[in-house]
């Protein structure tokens, strides 16, 4: 419930853009949401970064606090730009668009994709990221 409440602070506080990144940001975590056996968690870090953090309530999947991450970079509030982020061996790229980041998830290896507009083919691939990462993830 915390949670849910933080995330509803940042969106009455955040200023329509337009890029259109909030509404992206809101998509994404709509996304999230309507996932069965998800669960969410929002650690928000103003002038830094808010990070919603999607899991999946299955025993097997418990050595990773998360399948994917959305970050919504906050070091210009005026300017803020969105980093999806999923651990190297839970997708795939087959276009090429993340990048690998060595160590960078949690100390794991992991593949980030940042989105600076709201773009609908950015958007889709990304999201089908999530349903691959969500799908390996229950499955495991």
């Amino acid at each position: 419930m915390k949670d849910i409440i933080e995330i509803s602070k940042l969106l009455e506080a955040w200023k329509d853009d337009p890029q259109s990144i909030k509404k992206a940001f809101v998509r994404l975590k709509e996304k999230l949401i309507s996932k069965d056996h998800t669960l969410i968690t929002f650690k928000p870090r103003p002038g830094i970064s808010y990070s919603l953090r999607a899991t999946v309530d299955n025993p097997n999947f418990r050595e990773r606090p998360l399948f994917v991450m959305i970050d919504v970079v906050d070091d210009d509030p005026e300017n803020r730009w969105l980093s999806v982020c999923f651990y190297g061996d839970m997708i795939e790229d087959p276009e090429e668009k993340g990048d690998l980041i060595p160590g960078g998830l949690l100390g794991e290896d992991g593949y980030c994709f940042d989105l600076y507009e709201a773009d609908e083919a950015a958007l889709s691939y990304v999201e089908a990221r999530i349903d691959e990462a969500y799908q390996k993830a229950l499955s495991l």
